[in-house]
């Protein structure tokens, strides 16, 4: 039966073949023929099978001498004899053959000159094959460029098949962490269900809504659970599929993206990284602007404007970058609400790793709070590739299930890099990474303000880190106080602070840890006026954005900048000794956390806490070590 069914299918594809491709059949069938009449001997045997036959110029030359012929006809390519007995003898001509004339003036026998010249073969073979070649070439790279650049010569025109409607199954159970988010969108659910209802009121549903924040929120996947919640077609299409070279392209898109949601509604239009064709227009300068996106920006405003504010048919569009979108775009009609879908909370996050281990097998040891807690600031895309990274490092181990250990490992893959555990590391500089990373991890934790250490390693990971010490914030932090930056500054003076206390000798490791404390003490002194340099007066305007810092902008004078730089000086000095003094205090601290990195490479914090509880104690001390919460 399924033989059957297979034919069919092989006969249907042959078919469908001979109906769309009927001139590059022809070409074949033509040209196989006569070649197979023209040099397969199929002519010849045609001929001799009748009162022709087709022989070699020297037989007909030998004819000739013994008189068996009475009449010769001479053309350019063949020669041809005619026998007493009505046989005719064909032979194909030898050039530069002169002998052949005077052979038959000797003999007497009458010849005449003829025109054997096949005119259709050579309108075949000059005209009608090359035409033929030229238009199937043609018609293959049109049909490419239609399928590539959306229909039309050179993708001018009709972009449909670029637009297609889908009916997305994802629910809003099937997305965590962005919970306010959801709720500002159920509005617009309720309405794509029940028109009327609001219609009838007089009311105006929002024509446009506008999902901002950063990379890996969920943004299109909250546009996409509203359509499946509403259960209405989703036309999903990303900004930068509407620019082309030729002018005009983007709008003829924007428009059959319009028309074709008009057909289906109620719909949703959703348009992905809107800020590829929203960009303010006021950015390009007064001349030599983009004047495909911005007629691209246009008619998307004039489409927006184009269809009732009562139709139920709703723009979604997502950017994580809403500052340079043009302000007519965002003006009230067309986006008329912007949806922040921010970076998760705690429990956020461990919804969030809940519905990605929906599949996973997992192990009785699994805690997803404290891997929540470890994971402060990651999106929710950063959880699931943490998710998966530890699926697999389970795999590679041939275990059952994925255990906390893996994720906690998948955690600093992601965060840090791989672990170099083949990279080669002099004695000497093992040495200065282990005195290095056990002053960060000391002085964070017994530092009021500073975060909880989770991990030291002097094994190395990623492009350039030779050790690491990791630390996990006790919950997403939206303000810091300024004894917390001081903190972070005493942290991270701790390492090269260590290799001066305990080897006497600095190194270069400390060069990214002093470029950050720089800049946390410019912040203080330039943004936050926290300290007595420039007073409540802001020295550098911040630019937010969600795609990392934005940058700043200097606007002081130069005395003032003196200043700036003599304070920064003093103040990173006077913190130094302070956490060198602190080092020295815990001196025998140290060199048993060292002796612990020597020996297992790795120690976690709760090991580093027990070290340094064990010293307090045994040498009588007032505990320092920072009481956190559980």
């Amino acid at each position: 039966m399924s033989n059957k069914r297979d034919d069919k299918q092989n006969k249907d594809k042959n078919n469908n073949f001979f109906e769309k491709n009927p001139l590059l059949v022809f070409l074949i069938i033509s040209t196989a023929l006569i070649f197979l009449f023209k040099n397969t001997g199929l002519s010849d045997s045609l001929m001799s099978k009748g009162n022709i036959q087709r022989v070699e110029y020297s037989k007909i030359k030998s004819l000739i001498s013994e008189n068996e012929v009475n009449q010769v006809s001479i053309g350019k390519t063949s020669v041809k004899a005619k026998s007493g007995n009505g046989l005719l003898f064909v032979a194909t001509k030898v050039d530069g053959d002169s002998g052949l004339v005077k052979l038959l003036d000797e003999k007497k026998i009458p010849y005449t000159a003829i025109d054997d010249k096949n005119y259709f073969l050579e309108f075949f073979f000059n005209w009608i094959l090359p035409i033929g070649l030229f238009l199937l070439i043609w018609s293959f790279v049109s049909k490419k460029m239609q399928k590539n650049m959306g229909g039309g010569l050179f993708g001018m025109g009709s972009s449909k098949k670029m637009i297609n409607a889908q009916k997305p199954k994802t629910k809003f159970e099937d997305m965590a962490g962005c919970e306010e988010a959801k709720d500002e969108v159920k509005e617009i659910v309720d309405f794509l269900k029940n028109p009327d209802r609001y219609i009838s009121l007089g009311a105006k549903i929002p024509k446009g809504v506008l999902l901002v924040g950063p990379p890996g929120t969920g943004k299109t996947l909250l546009a996409r659970a509203v359509a499946g919640e509403a259960n209405v077609p989703f036309f999903s299409v990303s900004g930068s599929s509407f620019i082309e070279m030729f002018v005009g392209v983007g709008a003829s898109r924007v428009r059959d993206l319009f028309q074709e949601a008009q057909k289906e509604a109620p719909s949703i239009i959703f348009i992905d990284e809107i800020d590829a064709i929203g960009k303010s227009r006021a950015s390009s300068g007064n001349i030599g602007g983009n004047d495909e996106r911005e007629q691209t920006l246009n008619q998307l405003l004039a489409e927006m404007d184009g269809f009732a504010s009562t139709a139920p048919i709703i723009v979604l569009a997502a950017t994580n970058r809403p500052e340079v979108l043009d302000a007519a775009l965002l003006r009230p009609g067309r986006f008329d609400r912007q949806v922040l879908v921010d970076k998760p909370d705690i429990d956020g996050r461990v919804a969030i790793l809940k519905i990605h281990s929906k599949d996973v097998k997992l192990g009785v040891d699994i805690d997803f709070k404290e891997i929540a807690k470890m994971t402060v600031g990651l999106s929710g895309a950063d959880l699931a590739n943490i998710i998966n990274e530890g699926a697999l490092l389970a795999g590679r181990e041939n275990k059952k299930s994925v255990s906390q250990k893996d994720f906690v490992e998948a955690i600093e893959r992601v965060s840090i890099g791989l672990e170099k555990k083949g990279r080669r590391i002099r004695e000497e500089e093992k040495k200065i990474v282990a005195y290095h990373e056990s002053g960060h991890a000391l002085i964070s934790e017994i530092t009021k303000g500073s975060e909880k250490t989770t991990q030291v390693s002097i094994v190395p990971r990623g492009m350039a880190a030779l050790g690491y010490t990791a630390h996990t914030p006790e919950e997403n932090k939206y303000l810091a106080q300024k004894h917390e930056l001081i903190a972070k500054v005493d942290v991270l003076l701790g390492g090269r602070a260590a290799e001066e206390v305990f080897l006497g000798e600095i190194s270069t490791g400390a060069s990214n840890d002093l470029e950050r404390t720089t800049d946390i003490l410019k912040s203080m002194i330039g943004i936050y006026g926290m300290t007595d340099v420039a007073g409540l007066m802001v020295l550098e305007e911040r630019q937010n954005s969600f795609i990392g810092g934005g940058g700043t902008s200097k606007n002081y004078s130069e005395s003032l900048a003196n200043k700036q730089d003599e304070y920064i000086k003093s103040f990173l000095s006077e913190r130094y000794e302070h956490v060198k003094g602190l080092l020295g205090e815990y001196k025998d601290a140290i060199e048993s956390i060292v002796a612990k990195l020597y020996e297992d490479e790795k120690i976690t914090g709760d090991e580093l806490r027990n070290i340094i509880s064990a010293y307090e104690i045994a040498n009588e001390k007032p505990s320092k070590l920072v009481k956190r919460e559980a």
